[in-house]
């Protein structure tokens, strides 16, 4: 019973991650059930069959709060949903032994990349024009065959694709892509159903996940709009990178005196990497607050700017319209005036 409570928190807290970052659901739950002694393939399953329920909470929280692009949404799921289907079958076929190394692989790897990734500020192109299908096909492919193979990934390697892009807002994207992550899911379920039979999915595991994502993924929706993103995801990849860490070293059969040099050095980059995403979190507020300042400056003369041109006009119109109708001028000096006053 505490496991499960335990995989419940956990759930909670992969779903509050990935409905603010668009990603680190699954990457965080497979490594949690790779590190307690989970077969590579039963991880993955189990973590994907939760995502079921999950993704569909969270794609309706997006929805209600508008950040879905369904053009997006059809155009990437598809793919990803060949991708995941492969992916799945591919993990089932290898044995356990080959599987965890495999599987620690990408997770050390997309979680190195999260470090990096939010270690600085994101630049973003301002790209005219929509999304079209020959980027988001081959995107979703591949994004789906990582997902399923990693036990996680769809949102690592989605998300930054979408934002680099400039062609959709943020709040956008990440909404965008755990809609179509229903999809993926299960489709990559419906992989390891075929290649594992029931008994490779582990039912209490997948509840407890489940109902942790359920109550985490209304809540996420809203947090995307306010969570510093910055930290969240330096921090979630220095988890992700130490725990897989682990699994490679005992895969590699590393001596007793290369591993406490590997954590250090692991734990000095997580560290550098912290350190820079709060300097990128500051810098980013910094120049944000000089331009919400410049623009309180500005919107009282742009109002009174506004304001009076109105009696411009009518001071216009008063001088025009007389002379043009041939009356006295010093009518149209009084009307002036009288504007003007």
């Amino acid at each position: 019973m505490r496991k499960l409570l335990i995989l419940a928190l956990v759930g909670l807290a992969a779903q509050l991650v990935d409905g603010a970052l668009g990603m680190a659901y699954g990457l965080t739950s497979s490594t949690l059930l790779l590190f307690v002694g989970v077969a590579p393939a039963a991880a993955s399953a189990s973590v994907h069959l939760a995502e079921i329920g999950t993704t569909l909470a969270a794609g309706v929280a997006h929805w209600r709060f508008g950040n879905v692009d369904w053009r997006v949404v059809t155009r990437i799921a598809l793919p990803g949903a060949v991708g995941a289907f492969v992916g799945a079958t591919f993990l089932s076929s290898i044995s356990t032994e080959s599987a965890a190394p495999w599987m620690a692989g990408i997770l050390f790897t997309l979680g190195a990349y999260l470090l990096v990734r939010f270690s600085r500020p994101l630049r973003q192109r301002s790209g005219a024009g929509r999304l079209r299908g020959r980027f988001l096909g081959p995107l979703g492919l591949v994004a789906g065959f990582v997902d399923a193979t990693g036990g996680g990934g769809w949102g690592p390697v989605a998300t930054p694709a979408l934002l680099v892009s400039g062609r959709l807002e943020p709040r956008k994207v990440i909404g965008s892509v755990d809609t179509a992550e229903f999809v993926v899911a299960g489709a990559a379920s419906i992989g390891f159903l075929i290649g594992l039979g029931s008994e490779g999915f582990l039912l209490p595991t997948v509840a407890a996940l489940l109902i942790g994502g359920l109550i985490a993924a209304p809540v996420a929706a809203w947090l995307v709009r306010i969570v510093p993103a910055q930290l969240l995801g330096a921090t979630i990849g220095g988890v992700i990178v130490l725990t897989n860490a682990r699994i490679l070293l005992n895969a590699g059969d590393a001596g007793s005196t290369v591993r406490p040099l590997v954590y250090v050095l692991l734990a000095v980059g997580w560290v550098v990497a912290l350190t820079f995403a709060v300097r990128a979190l500051r810098r980013t507020r910094r120049a944000r607050a000089i331009v919400d300042a410049a623009t309180a400056v500005d919107a009282p003369a742009v109002a009174a700017q506004s304001a009076d041109t109105p009696a411009s006009a009518v001071a216009a119109a008063a001088v025009a319209g007389p002379a043009s109708a041939g009356t006295d001028p010093a009518g149209a000096d009084d009307r002036l005036a009288v504007v003007e006053r």
